[in-house]
């Protein structure tokens, strides 16, 4: 049986609902969806995806820090917008993060995400070091 770690991150708010803001197995990482909301519950950048892209991937960075890891790290995004349409928006964003690192990536258009305030979210897979 592979090792199992939850991590639940300062600075991030109390999930939603019956999840943890990522668990390890063995030396991969599974990130849960990350929104555009602060550590105090807030909606950050609320009809600006580019102010919200920025938040998310915040969020996704104090994730990766709590187990050890960076962007660099990171070997599988997916995305989802609920406007396919700003996928040019955020990809500059995007790069601000990662960098020279390329993951896989998908990303999907969705018809809503979990408040109608947000305009994207973000799930990551990363090999820890």
């Amino acid at each position: 049986m592979t090792a199992r770690q939850e991590y639940r991150v300062e600075g991030l708010p109390e999930p939603f609902s019956h999840y943890t803001d990522a668990v390890r197995a063995g030396d991969l990482l599974f990130v849960s969806g990350c929104v555009s909301i602060d550590e105090h519950g807030q909606v950050v950048g609320e009809g600006d995806v580019v102010a919200q892209a920025r938040q998310v991937f915040a969020n996704i960075g104090l994730v990766l820090a709590a187990a050890g890891a960076s962007f660099a790290d990171v070997v599988k995004v997916t995305t989802f917008l609920t406007d396919i349409d700003d996928r040019a928006r955020i990809n500059p964003v995007r790069q601000e993060f990662f960098g020279e690192a390329r993951p896989a990536s998908t990303l999907v258009e969705v018809s809503a995400l979990v408040l109608p305030e947000f305009l994207i979210e973000v799930e990551a897979v990363a090999v820890l070091p």
